[in-house]
């Protein structure tokens, strides 16, 4: 089946990589085939497309979109093109790859969703997080009964990458491209694991930060903002959260709480989440994502504590026969190919994916939420 992909920077690359891979490790029923890549940037994305095997390349993705020979559309641009890239795939019949976060609002998410499923196509959204072999092993443990009755989640991502006030506003930091700030990037993947690992939400009460409220625009200098100087600025407001923090309700009694800063020094990209419940626990840390960490009530009580499993064995996770032997580890660019691989098989089955354009609007009816709560003071019911 041929794939066009939109979108030629981080996200790009890390697709390309999963898309021209996959069939070398998995047994595939449908191979894709790389046919064109779509950018803005002519000489960049010809380049992409030498460098990663597409067929051609081209910057008018309508026209891509549209055209028959093309099977599925895989959508790797800022958050404020997709929905009308969703919404136009989805019309030509087109099967849907879509990088998160979702959607900048939880209008466009709703109508996402509407679109893909009036088509009868299938939709993925790579939150790519829930295919980490050890999170895998989570999910395992939970539904095996190894962590009990479940009590607490307790999720933090953080990163450090805006800390510098010289850092540019980019369409990450406004909202009209971005919808969210580190609620919406970082946080979607914490809503998603936690739909993933606990169930869903049932209410939540949120706050955000803005720690730096003015940045320079790209490539312009360190000019300061003067309103009502009469001169052109060369910098402008921050209008998304910097950091964000909500307390959660879920369906089955579960509290919870999320944490996400992208001003945090020393955190990378620190995916970290807790679960507690009446037999043991889990503790995951996506800086070392080989590992799980785990406590048992039922062992002896003077073998008691938290051991670290390397998640690199047979049984442990679905992916690991196609890798390397245990103790080899695997790594970020790994958790794309198992998303390539199972939206395939669900192309092949006439079966369905998760997260898929469901998942990504819940997912946003919790952003949403906790948002809509740090406004009002008040706790927001789903």
């Amino acid at each position: 089946m041929n794939v066009a992909i939109i979108g030629t920077k981080f996200m790009g690359k890390a697709h390309s990589n999963a898309w021209l891979n996959t069939p070398h490790f998995f047994d595939m029923g449908i191979r894709p085939v790389l046919k064109v890549v779509v950018g803005t940037d002519p000489a960049g994305t010809q380049a992409l497309a030498e460098n990663w095997g597409w067929q051609e390349w081209s910057t008018d993705w309508r026209e891509v979109v549209a055209r028959p020979d093309i099977d599925i559309v895989d959508i790797a641009t800022p958050t404020y093109l997709h929905h009308d890239m969703a919404v136009a795939a989805a019309e030509h019949g087109k099967h849907i790859f879509l990088e998160k976060p979702f959607a900048v609002s939880l209008e466009q998410a709703r109508a996402m969703l509407a679109a893909a499923e009036k088509a009868g196509v299938v939709t993925y959204v790579n939150h790519n997080y829930r295919r980490v072999p050890a999170v895998r092993l989570a999910k395992k443990l939970i539904d095996d009964g190894f962590v009990g009755r479940l009590f607490h989640w307790r999720s933090t991502y953080l990163q450090d990458w805006i800390v510098d006030p010289s850092f540019p506003l980019t369409w990450h930091l406004r909202r009209e491209t971005a919808g969210y700030g580190a609620h919406g990037d970082l946080g979607s993947h914490s809503v998603d694991l936690a739909r993933y690992l606990i169930g869903d939400v049932a209410a939540v009460t949120g706050m955000t930060a803005n720690f730096i409220t003015e940045r320079p625009l790209p490539g312009a200098g360190a000019a300061t903002f003067s309103a009502g100087s009469g001169e052109s600025t060369e910098s402008g407001p921050v209008t998304v959260d910097d950091a964000s923090f909500f307390i959660a309700e879920f369906d089955n009694g579960v509290l919870g709480s999320f944490e996400v800063s992208r001003f945090a020094p020393g955190r990378k990209n620190y995916n970290y989440f807790e679960i507690y419940g009446s037999e043991g626990s889990i503790v995951f840390n996506g800086e070392r994502m080989n590992e799980l960490q785990v406590f048992s009530r039922n062992d002896p009580a003077y073998a008691q504590g938290f051991r670290t499993i390397l998640a690199t064995e047979a049984g442990q996770h679905d992916y690991i026969a196609n890798w390397w032997p245990p103790g080899h580890l695997i790594g970020y660019e790994h958790e794309f190919h198992h998303g390539v691989v199972d939206f395939m098989r669900a192309i092949e089955t006439g079966g369905t994916i998760e997260p898929n354009f469901y998942d990504g609007m819940k997912e946003m009816e919790v952003l949403d939420a906790a948002m809509a709560s740090a406004r009002n003071g008040q706790k927001v019911s789903l």
